[in-house]
């Protein structure tokens, strides 16, 4: 399998990345969004989702600036006119997969009419067929949360889902704390995710997420759109350990108003090729994002760590 160049370094930072906030990312937000959402047919809610998303495209212009700097390595080929409508169209996108999201969790069972097809279905298949674990590796592309709902609903065996940890407890405890056929897995610690051993050796699966680095040392810096970004090893560790494969997979909103789950080739991750078990992740990261520029959800430069403050 064709992969992408060699790493150009380990990171070593040892201070931990604090990702993106806002003043907005509050549980009454979240709670109060969800009962708007709640209340309006789903064509009205995403209508609306969309055009709040273009009034915040234009309220946040450091966000937007930071969107457009990561689209001109994606699509270097844009005019700067075309690029601020693609980053606008960035801000849409986020804000109707969270609208999604947010009535998601409000419900037991999830219509399956949101789901159009799951291109790559039969690597889910064989490996579910052979009693074989998973670590479906995914990305800030699309609705990833929702993605792992709806696998978990077609895949007849346990899902777990690694989640970094919210700023605000609350928000982590609405998000993620209504019953459902997925388990969370909070990742607070590098130990958090060995229990998951255990699952994959008994043929379950577990999602992960792995375009942000950690800042410490289990990043490895790869050729991402021509420059090196900090990617984690660990699920690839991890993957090795428990021998199974790596799955990546994504979930895209389309025209029609439904998602698309695309599962691509499986990885293995070879005893000492994990860096190139990495490699093989960003490239199929890469054509992702080049796929789906408009919902890829990055507010913060992608090729760097932030630091903790």
């Amino acid at each position: 399998m064709t992969t992408a160049a060699s790493p150009a370094s380990v990171v070593t930072s040892s201070s931990l990345p604090r990702w993106y906030s806002h003043r907005f990312n509050r549980v009454a937000v979240y709670r109060a969004a969800a009962a708007v959402a709640s209340t309006l047919p789903r064509w009205a809610r995403l209508r609306l989702a969309a055009e709040l998303g273009s009034l915040a495209a234009l309220a946040l212009p450091r966000e937007r600036a930071r969107v457009e700097a990561n689209l001109a390595r994606v699509r270097p080929d844009l005019t700067p006119p075309a690029r601020a409508v693609l980053a606008r169209d960035v801000f849409r996108h986020f804000a109707i997969c969270f609208a999604d999201l947010v009535v998601a969790n409000r419900q037991r069972q999830l219509p399956e009419r949101l789901l159009a097809a799951i291109r790559g279905s039969e690597y889910l298949d064989e490996a579910g067929a052979a009693r074989r674990g998973l670590v479906v590796l995914t990305a800030h592309l699309g609705n990833w949360e929702f993605a792992g709902r709806l696998l978990a609903h077609r895949a007849p065996r346990p899902t777990h889902v690694v989640v970094a940890p919210e700023a605000d407890a609350a928000v982590e405890r609405f998000l993620r704390g209504a019953p459902g056929a997925v388990n969370f897995v909070t990742r607070r610690e590098p130990r958090s995710v060995l229990p998951l051993m255990g699952a994959l050796r008994r043929g379950e699966m577990v999602a992960m997420q792995g375009d942000r680095g950690l800042g410490n040392r289990g990043d490895v810096a790869m050729p991402f759109f021509g420059a090196p970004a900090p990617f984690p090893l660990g699920p690839f560790v991890l993957a090795r350990a428990a021998g199974v494969p790596v799955v990546p997979s994504f979930c895209v909103f389309e025209p029609d108003r439904r998602y698309t789950i695309v599962v691509g080739e499986p990885i293995t991750v070879k005893e000492g090729a994990e860096v190139e078990a990495l490699g093989a992740w960003v490239t199929a990261l890469e054509a992702a994002v080049r796929a789906h520029p408009e919902q890829w959800f990055n507010f913060f430069d992608a090729w760097s760590v932030p630091g903790a403050s």
